[in-house]
């Protein structure tokens, strides 16, 4: 007989861009990134067609996993986690594991107990409690929430821009970049061009860096935005402690809070402000080995 090596697979399905890892053993077998159009986590069987489809894009021919575990965005309660499990195991006769996209944080920086924060295109938090019930804050989609993510950033930017239009103020490097950004003529009319998006959160997001651009150039407005930002990042974790989740720990990713220091620092001094001695740490690892590392747990 011959000997056979099991095949993991981890998905991390982002916001923006989706993140395939095969391994046997510690032999690579597959790294495939592709965008995350078409990812519909509120349908269960579409969602988990998606990832089977996924897979054998990215796995050799006939190449089938031992154990799988998923990431997914928008991946909101244990409930809807677990339908999409039970519709991808129609696909695959083998262990599966679905989760949100934020808790592939903690095990991907090989811990355990520990808080996920992400500030990508979206913000959201997650832990566990001490029976490992799984708990996560943040999040509710760039119109209602997201505070600290690249979309939340610029709904947040336009609502001081307007404001200080409100004011009477001259448009400064905030106000000129996102005008131009959107393609209007005018401050008054950012309102209907956000309203016009078609994919919010997309098509919000990408403004992100010029939020960042007009603090760089002395924007009292854009440094206010990003200030409050970091509060509302650090709030996620607050309101984990407050329901008794352990934070002694927070692994942090997301290309919006770690591409942009002034984020980063504000985020942190917020936190040692409301939770002294509480540890923030950048993810150094694609989240993708968080998922790698479920899939082995399974076998």
């Amino acid at each position: 007989m011959q000997d056979f090596t099991p095949l993991v697979v981890g998905i991390d399905v982002g916001g923006t861009k989706t993140h395939l890892r095969a391994l046997a053993g510690h032999d690579p077998v597959a790294d495939h990134v592709r965008s995350s159009s078409g990812w519909r986590p509120h349908d269960p069987v579409a969602a988990a067609g998606w990832l089977a489809a996924l897979v054998a894009e990215a796995l050799p021919a006939r190449t089938r996993p031992s154990a799988l575990a998923v990431g997914g965005h928008a991946c909101e309660t244990p409930r809807q986690c677990e339908q999409i499990r039970t519709a991808l195991q129609l696909h695959f006769d083998a262990p599966a594991l679905v989760v949100g996209d934020a808790e592939l944080l903690v095990p991907a920086a090989g811990l355990d107990k520990a808080v996920g924060l992400v500030a990508g295109t979206g913000s959201v938090a997650v832990g566990r409690l001490a029976d490992g019930t799984p708990v996560q804050v943040g999040g509710w989609g760039a119109v209602l929430g997201d505070e600290g993510g690249a979309a939340g950033l610029v709904r947040e930017a336009a609502r001081a821009v307007w404001a200080a239009h409100d004011r009477g103020e001259e448009p400064d490097d905030l106000a000129l970049g996102l005008v131009a950004a959107f393609g209007v003529g005018e401050v008054p009319a950012l309102g209907a061009a956000l309203e016009g998006a078609r994919d919010v959160s997309a098509e919000w997001g990408r403004h992100a860096p010029v939020v960042f651009a007009a603090a760089d150039a002395g924007s009292r407005v854009a440094r206010a935005v990003i200030a409050e930002a970091g509060r509302s990042l650090a709030a996620l974790v607050e309101r984990l402690a407050a329901r008794g989740l352990p934070v002694d720990d927070v692994v942090v990713a997301g290309g919006t809070i770690l591409n942009q220091p002034i984020l980063y620092d504000a985020f942190a001094s917020s936190l040692a402000a409301s939770l002294p001695g509480v540890r923030p740490q950048p993810l150094r690892v694609p989240p993708v080995e968080g998922a790698v590392a479920l899939a082995r747990s399974l076998l």
